[in-house]
This record gives structure tokens, C-alpha cells and sequence, in this order.
């Protein structure tokens, strides 16, 4: 395999064109802390705060839940409690990351926020063709993920839904035209995740698709109310998992058993990366009511299933959750799954499994040593380095159902689940809740990384202390400055958005990665970056957390006087990148060689 040494493109974002060099210089006053006392212990105190700004600049979505089979009425907060998702892209390539959000209301229209660049945002969902997309006979939308399956330079939209899965081609960023007759997409599908990887490293982008309902269950149109999970611990009768193969021509074809994705247990969240070194992504799925699941990419001819071997999977939880991070800085990554922890009624606890040595199969959990094991009724999370000091922080969204206070569904709960197979799987056998409150309430997490193997949460003195019921959370650099924002998606609430103050004397460098040989999104390459005696290794992802999908670029913290050795860049096709001294404070745009 040969290293080439590549030059990258030093790029300002401030304008529409790309392929201006320009030196990236910090002459606005936005990045200043706001005037409070909070804001300035914060900075302080962590060196960041957060400011949720979703009204100031344009974003005023609400998401709404469906209204299914009326036979379901008594329990509906809970079976409709899922679809508020969020997804980071610039879908008309330039420069601003734009957010697409998911409503799952009959009728209820999704949003796709263009980022104007000059801080506020527009609504242009319905005028490109991807707003109205929830209808009964259809489906109701759970989350979308963009990936540029024909590689054209411009990211397309795959809707998975409580039904029909959809595909969006971008037209050049004018619009998207619907594709899905073109593919081998099934007519219905209850899914709760998606995620893009090139799982056989051919250059085109593949699919991942998670059922969790048993696809042959309308759920507006029942024939029966035996759908919910037969046990809560050992669930296998949920729905089956799909991954499509793109042929390379704009079609794809279904081959999950083929490849060894048999498994019908509750899938809430999935994601790929290289976990052990191969080249070839591998892929985790948390699944609801029973055992995580981790399949390891045999190059690209077959899925094989190690989770107890590898200590994945070894007890039963609730996974809703798959996301990565090298939070240690040992160039490796750690996979967080998150949980339900209820005191005094349940406590599963949420897993951070670390390999115990370098592209090791074997993993530890070390939630619980690192401080981030207890979330409440835990959905979302995403590791970034929010205040730029070199390691990677974690936000976790949490909540379920927000009844009436002073009210709780838990005792009535327990009675059903303590049941045999035939009590548990029948709708009708659940307790009425009655408008009670189940776990709702529950407020966000910030964990910051003290770099030592330590995090502390922060969540209420840097201002992100909301309590809705969360449910999907992206971090991106919103406004260009170097920053990671981050962005919330709550269920039957509205989409927070949190603009990120750090302190100025906090280094940054970021990466955004154009594929050749590999696919052209990049999704899969990974950087490796070395400074000041210390590393990181990063991932392009399509996909990851619950119902989320970050954005494509890679963004790095460096704490104060950052001297960069080298990033190390490794494409999805094999090939090696070497960039020498990359300047700090800069985005570089970096595409393959050829």
C-alpha cells in the first residue's frame, strides 16, 4: 500500500464557492461571550456555552406523533413515542450545513432548513419536493440519512418510515426527484434506523435499513393487537433488517441473508466503522427489549455476528443508541449504547464498550468508570469536542413520555412486564396510561472529557438543560467558526438548536473529505490526526446515534498553541493520504488522489 503525501486545499467558508484559497480569519464579534454571568462562568470554568437560538434564526419546527389503530388508544404515547429525527447536509454544496428534521403526523409536513449563511434559516422542504411525505397509505417518516449513491458530487436523501422507504435524488441542489420505483426497496417496512456504508468497498455507497415492528404490521390497520415484543429481555419477534447493495447504476439490490443479517430482534439504532483495522466497516445494532448486536465485515463477502464473544451483547438491555468516538486518544474507537436507568425501578445503565488492546475483538465497559454510565431513559447521544481541548465530549437526549405531573406509569408498567410471552406481545394486555408521565421530564446530558479518563456533566452551566422528551441530537459547525453546535430533536417538541460559544484561545482544524476511487461522500475514510504528543482518530460517518446523522466534515479540538505533526488519511478504497503540518484554524478540503 503506498503513502502518498497530498496537499490540502486551505478553504474559507464564509462565501458559496469552495474553491476559493483563502486563509480562514476570525473578524466577527458573534463568537464573543454573551453578556451574563452564567456565560462567563461557564467559559470560565469548561472554556464553552451554549445559547439555544432556534427561534432568533429562523426554526420554528414542532414534531408531531402519529394517531395509529384507535385499538391502540390506551397505550398510544407509548407505541407513537418514536419518529422526531434530525440530519446534517449541504445539500446545494455551498458551504453552509443545512438540517433536514422528520415529522411523523398524518399530513404533517418535514423541514429542510437551508442555512443562508448569514445565520438564519429557511424552510425550502416543500419547494424541493421532500416536505410532504407522511401519509397513512405511505407511512409516517422515523429519520432520513444523505448519501451520493450515484456519486455526482450532490448528497441524496433516503426517508425511512413506518412504511414505504423512499429515495431523493439531489438535482444538483435545485430540487430532488423521487427514485424509489427504481429500486428494490420493499413496499413496507417498519424502521427505526438507516445508515449509508460502503460495506464491500466497491466505491458505491450501500444501504443499511433496521426493522423494528414486523414489516407485515400496518399499524393504522390492525388484524391483530399481538405486535408488541414477546419478552423484554430476549425479544426476536421484531422486525427483519435489509441491506441493499448498490449495483453502481442507481439501483440496488436486497442481500442481507446472503450476508448474514438474519436477525429479527427490535432495532432502534445502527452504525458502521472500521472497529479492528480491516479497511472494511463493521456494524452495531442496539436493539430494544433484548442484546446488542456486533457484526464484523469478513472484507466485504459476509456479516459475522461475535457480540457475546466479544462481551457486545453479553445482557439483555434496551439499546436505542450506536455511536463512536476515541474518547481515551488512543487511535482507536469506543462504542456508547444507550439505556434505561430509572431509580429505584430500573437501572440497565448505558455501555461504553472499549477495546481492551489496539484492533482487539474483545470490548470492556467502562461506562461506568469514565462517569457515564447513568442517563435516565436514555436515546440519542453523539461524541464531539465541544469546547475545542482536544477530547471528545458526549451529549445524550433523554425522556419518554411527559404526562401529567405528579403522576407515574412505572407501577402499572411492571405488571405487564414481569408477564409470560402471551401477556407481553398483546397490545390489549398493557395497562391504559391515562395521560401518566413515564420517565418524561428528563433532562439532557453534557458530559465533558477532562482528557484524564474522567467526565463530568455540565449540562446545566453551559445552558443546555432542556427538558423535553429527546429523542435525536448533531453536532455541526452551523455558522462556520470552528465550533461544533448542536442541534436536538425532541418528540412531540420542538427543534432546539444551540449555538456554540468557545473560548478564543482554543485551537481547531477540520477535514472535509471528497472520494474518488472511493465513494465520492467519503463516508467510511478515516483521519488520524497528531499533535502535541498526543492523537485522534475520526471517521467519516453516514449515520450514527439515534434517528441522526452528523455532518460529513470531521472536526478536531486542539486545546491552546497546538503544533500538528501530520494527519494521516485512509480512504475507503485502501489508499493512504499523508498531510504534513496541516495549519490549525482552517477547514482543508481534501479530495483523493487519483
Amino acid at each position: 500500500m503506498n503513502t502518498r503525501v497530498g496537499k490540502s486545499i486551505l478553504t474559507v467558508l464564509f462565501g458559496a464557492m469552495l474553491a476559493t484559497p483563502l486563509v480562514l480569519r476570525y473578524t466577527s464579534t458573534s463568537n464573543q461571550p454573551p453578556e451574563s454571568t452564567d456565560a462567563e462562568t461557564a467559559l470560565a470554568r469548561h472554556g464553552f456555552y451554549l445559547e439555544e437560538v432556534s427561534q432568533a434564526v429562523g426554526i420554528t419546527f414542532t414534531h408531531q406523533a402519529p394517531r395509529l389503530d384507535p385499538r391502540l388508544d390506551h397505550i398510544m404515547p407509548q407505541v407513537a413515542s418514536l419518529g422526531a429525527g434530525v440530519s446534517v447536509v449541504d445539500f446545494d454544496r455551498d458551504g453552509w450545513q443545512d438540517l433536514y428534521v422528520t415529522n411523523s403526523g398524518e399530513g404533517s409536513r418535514n423541514a429542510l432548513y437551508r442555512n443562508r449563511g448569514d445565520g438564519t434559516f429557511e424552510d425550502v422542504a416543500q419547494s424541493l419536493g421532500v416536505a410532504d411525505v407522511n401519509q397513512t397509505k405511505t407511512g409516517v417518516s422515523m429519520g432520513a440519512v444523505w448519501g451520493d449513491y450515484d456519486n455526482d458530487g450532490f448528497e441524496d436523501l433516503f426517508l425511512y418510515r413506518w412504511g414505504r422507504p423512499a429515495l431523493f435524488h439531489n438535482d444538483g441542489g435545485g430540487g430532488f426527484t423521487p427514485v424509489t420505483d427504481q429500486t428494490d426497496f420493499p413496499a413496507w417496512v417498519n424502521a427505526n434506523t438507516a445508515i449509508w456504508f460502503d460495506y464491500n468497498r466497491d466505491g458505491s455507497l450501500d444501504l443499511f435499513l433496521g426493522g423494528y415492528f414486523p414489516e407485515t404490521i400496518n399499524l393504522w390497520k390492525l388484524t391483530t393487537t399481538r405486535i408488541m415484543p414477546e419478552s423484554f429481555e430476549y425479544a426476536l419477534n421484531g422486525g427483519r433488517n435489509y441491506l441493499f447493495r448498490n449495483r453502481g447504476d442507481g439501483t440496488f439490490e436486497e442481500v442481507a441473508e446472503a450476508m448474514g443479517l438474519t436477525s429479527t430482534r427490535w432495532t432502534l439504532a445502527a452504525a458502521a466503522a472500521d472497529l479492528h483495522g480491516t479497511g472494511y466497516p463493521d456494524l452495531v445494532l442496539a436493539n430494544d427489549y433484548s442484546v446488542e448486536e456486533i457484526y464484523f465485515n469478513e472484507e466485504g463477502k459476509r456479516f459475522v455476528e461475535e457480540g457475546v464473544s466479544t462481551q457486545i451483547g453479553a445482557a439483555p438491555k434496551s439499546g436505542m443508541n450506536v455511536s463512536y468516538g476515541d474518547v481515551l486518544n488512543q487511535g482507536r474507537f469506543a462504542i456508547y449504547v444507550s439505556n434505561i436507568s430509572q431509580p429505584g425501578v430500573l437501572i440497565q445503565g448505558n455501555n461504553l464498550w472499549v477495546p481492551e488492546e489496539p484492533e482487539s475483538r474483545r470490548y470492556q465497559n467502562l461506562a461506568s468508570v469514565l462517569g457515564i454510565e447513568m442517563g435516565g431513559w436514555s436515546y440519542g447521544a453523539q461524541f464531539g469536542d465541544l469546547n475545542n481541548d482536544g477530547s471528545l465530549d458526549l451529549f445524550l437526549v433523554n425522556g419518554y413520555v411527559s404526562g401529567r405531573e405528579n403522576t407515574d406509569y412505572w407501577y402499572d408498567f411492571t405488571k405487564v412486564s414481569g408477564g409470560n410471552a402471551s401477556i407481553i406481545s398483546d397490545a390489549k394486555n398493557w395497562p391504559a396510561m391515562e395521560g401518566r408521565n413515564f420517565s418524561g421530564r428528563q433532562q439532557s446530558h453534557l458530559w465533558l472529557n477532562n482528557g484524564q479518563g474522567r467526565f463530568l456533566d455540565v449540562a446545566n452551566t453551559v445552558g443546555a438543560a432542556d427538558r423535553h422528551d429527546g429523542r435525536a441530537v448533531v453536532l455541526v459547525d452551523l455558522w462556520n467558526r470552528g465550533v461544533l453546535d448542536v442541534v436536538v430533536a425532541n418528540q412531540r417538541g420542538p427543534l432546539l438548536v444551540y449555538k456554540n460559544t468557545v473560548a478564543p484561545d482554543r485551537q481547531w482544524i477540520g477535514f472535509a473529505l471528497e472520494g474518488h476511487a472511493a465513494n465520492r461522500s467519503a463516508v467510511g475514510a478515516q483521519v488520524e490526526l497528531f499533535w502535541n504528543g498526543k492523537r485522534q482518530v475520526q471517521e467519516v460517518s453516514g449515520g450514527s446515534g439515534f434517528a441522526a446523522q452528523n455532518q460529513r466534515r470531521l472536526h478536531f479540538g486542539l486545546g491552546a498553541d497546538p503544533q500538528i505533526e501530520q494527519a494521516v488519511i485512509r480512504w475507503p478504497s485502501g489508499s493512504m493520504q499523508t498531510l504534513e503540518a496541516p495549519r490549525p484554524g482552517m477547514l482543508h478540503v481534501v479530495e483523493e488522489p487519483n
